[in-house]
């Protein structure tokens, strides 16, 4: 990794001047504790905060999810990143706050790609958290600052290439997409992983790789091709979505399940799920089918929403 405009290579530490020669790696304090209720498969019984508890290694909330905006919060001691910034500065900060979490602590933020419902927070983000790293590959940073003004405060990394934030080991992987240079991400700490692979229109090996890898996934599912077909959305929409830089379907996604079957894989969450061309039991359907034929009945199988943040997942 480097910081835009310096010859150093970091980690988990920024040392570029411009936002402070901030430390990446900070104190993360402990959620309170929300409801206490019976989690199952990775889900925690205490569903509002990220404090989990002993003997995980890996806990994630996801903000939103849907084409309103993304967002996911991703933990492991005392790191706390974000997965992009899909909603306003104000937005974000009290989804967080409703996990229990301020948003004076995260970390630092790393971008899929430089669609607006990935990145619409980052200028007030920037402007009120300056010495939060901003993590991207240089094509993404360069669109994102193209459209929001946000130049400085980057730190880079080539994709395929692993790098450290505090105590997180970070891959990020190539995706095929309408956007500069977008990609998904495998978060690894002490033998767990996070996939996190949304927005992409066909899957890739670079894809299966990574998700062969995961205990836990975070994957777009976002259309029914039959519900997309007869909606009234323009055919140049149509054509986008269903071609190879637009959205997997739910068939296309639950093939990647069915062909990769990872044993290591306990908890699958389906996004990015569309309101118009889609609906939780459809996409859940395609899965649950799936699973079923593989046999597996030891993966927790939950649909993301758009407007308030899923439960906390630890693993």
């Amino acid at each position: 990794m480097r910081q835009r405009g310096s010859d150093q290579c970091g980690a988990s530490r920024c040392s570029d001047s411009r936002h402070g020669g901030c430390g990446a790696s900070r104190e993360v304090p402990c959620a309170q504790e929300g409801d206490r209720r019976q989690g199952r498969g990775g889900e925690c019984p205490h569903p509002r905060g990220l404090i989990g508890r002993e003997g995980f290694d890996l806990r994630l909330r996801v903000l939103g999810s849907g084409s309103g905006g993304n967002s996911i919060a991703v933990r492991s001691g005392d790191t706390l990143l974000l997965v992009d910034l899909g909603f306003s500065f104000k937005e974000e900060k009290n989804r967080l706050a409703d996990c229990g979490v301020d948003i004076g602590e995260v970390t630092a933020v790393l971008f899929t790609h430089d669609h607006s419902d990935h990145c619409k927070g980052i200028a007030t983000f920037h402007k009120r958290l300056p010495d939060v790293p901003l993590v991207a590959n240089g094509d993404t940073a360069d669109a994102i600052a193209r459209q929001t003004g946000v130049n400085d405060g980057w730190t880079l990394f080539e994709n395929g290439e692993p790098f450290e934030l505090g105590d997180i080991t970070v891959t990020a992987f190539s995706i095929s997409h309408d956007a500069a240079d977008p990609v998904g991400y495998l978060f690894e700490a002490d033998g767990s992983s996070l996939f996190v692979g949304t927005d992409m229109g066909v899957v890739t090996s670079n894809v299966r790789m990574a998700f062969s890898r995961a205990t836990c996934a975070v994957l777009e599912s976002n259309h029914d091709p039959i519900l997309l077909e007869q909606s009234d959305r323009p055919i140049s929409l149509k054509q986008r979505i269903r071609g190879r830089t637009g959205h997997l379907s739910n068939e296309d996604a639950a093939m990647l399940v069915r062909e990769t079957n990872p044993l290591c894989l306990k908890t699958l969450l389906l996004g990015h799920i569309s309101s118009e061309c889609n609906s939780p039991s459809l996409a859940r359907r395609a899965f649950v089918d799936v699973f079923e034929e593989l046999g597996r009945t030891d993966v927790h199988l939950s649909v993301l929403e758009q407007d308030s943040p899923g439960d906390l997942f630890e693993f």
